[in-house]
């Protein structure tokens, strides 16, 4: 899931366009004040849309020069209630990828998003999250508050299946055939111990044990 900064400090149009990128499936963090934003700037979302304009001495300008002292590459949108070719150029030239004027349609700002997206990562970016875990399923990399955590081959894949059919109840020989393969002849207690070390090494995944069945990731 790709996750996207919102900073805007008008409060009926920061929710109204929250609601519509949550429906495209982005997860989305808001920010009213450019100080705050400038804080979570080391958890490196996928993209910032950024308005110019803000009530506190943080410009959407000055948000981005800070961005782009960290990251170079992450996307950039600005949004503004000034239609001015200046506005438009300086945002070019301090590395914003695209700009909407206000008042814009929320669908119009989703479809730029979900362009951007596509074309700054493909597939190459696609990852599951929960809570701040993130899961980037092409490189089967898990880190945790941006630090990596090392998981093994059996580990990952049986983090994976459990993330992509969350609440779903897995019976022991299921979760032993998707993860093991359905040759594997083993004891299916090996799936106890593969869950007891994916517990101790992410002990914010809340996996349920269903007495005398299998687990659940909840």
């Amino acid at each position: 899931m790709y996750r996207i900064c919102f900073v805007e400090d008008e409060k009926d149009l920061s929710d109204l366009v929250k609601v519509y990128l949550e429906k495209a499936g982005y997860e989305v963090i808001v920010f009213s004040k450019g100080h705050d934003a400038i804080s979570y700037i080391d958890q490196k979302p996928n993209l910032w849309i950024l308005d110019i304009m803000l009530e506190d001495d943080i410009s959407g300008y000055d948000l981005i020069k800070e961005i782009r002292n960290k990251d170079q590459n992450v996307p950039v949108i600005f949004t503004s209630a000034r239609d001015q070719d200046l506005d438009k150029i300086l945002g070019l030239e301090l590395g914003s990828d695209d700009y909407i004027t206000k008042p814009y349609s929320s669908k119009e700002l989703v479809l730029r998003v979900n362009n951007i997206i596509k074309r700054v990562y493909g597939k190459d970016i696609e990852t599951l999250s929960y809570d701040n875990y993130q899961v980037f399923l092409e490189k089967r990399i898990v880190k945790y508050d941006n630090k990596e955590i090392k998981l093994t081959t059996l580990e990952f894949d049986l983090l994976t299946l459990l993330l992509k059919n969350k609440n779903k109840v897995f019976s022991r020989e299921e979760i032993l055939n998707s993860v093991w393969g359905e040759d594997y002849f083993g004891n299916d207690r090996v799936v106890d111990d593969l869950i007891r070390r994916l517990r101790k090494k992410m002990p914010k995944l809340n996996i349920g044990s269903i007495y005398g069945f299998g687990y659940r990731l909840s």
